[in-house]
């Protein structure tokens, strides 16, 4: 049996799942360019495909769907982030550079603090991630090498 996360949120897993018109493109973006494993898939059901991304344990993870008539997903504001945070530098660069390699640029970040540590990058959809060269002690401080 899994463990949960508290007494207060008795899950035993998180996802994240967003829509997409290109999931081939997606999946290599998330899988090939920022290294996340593939957990799992699907194809054909009720008219959807997807795939499951996320980390090693896949405790927490991101889906990407696909529907048969299209699955439009306009991205949303420059701000909406997700976060990758690497404590070592030369490892988060070596992803910045694989996926500069694959044709995904750094972007300018909407919010100046993305910039002090992290490299912000677009996806296939236009969404953003932050490659962020800190790690968190606690919620409440955030700690930069």
């Amino acid at each position: 049996m899994r463990r949960v996360w508290s007494e207060n949120l008795p899950i035993t897993q998180f996802r994240v799942a967003r829509p997409t018109n290109q999931l081939q493109k997606v999946v290599e973006f998330y899988r090939d360019g920022v290294g996340l494993k593939v957990i799992g898939s699907f194809e054909g059901h009720n008219g959807y495909d997807g795939v499951m991304l996320g980390l090693p344990d896949a405790s927490y993870h991101l889906e990407f769907t696909q529907h048969v008539e299209g699955s439009p997903c306009p991205a949303p504001t420059k701000d909406n982030l997700l976060v990758f945070y690497f404590p070592d530098k030369d490892a988060r660069d070596k992803i910045v550079q694989r996926l500069n390699q694959m044709g995904y640029k750094e972007v300018e970040p909407d919010n100046p603090y993305w910039k002090n540590a992290g490299v912000t990058i677009e996806d296939p959809d236009g969404w953003r991630i932050v490659l962020q060269n800190s790690y968190t002690l606690n919620y409440d401080k955030e700690i930069h090498p």
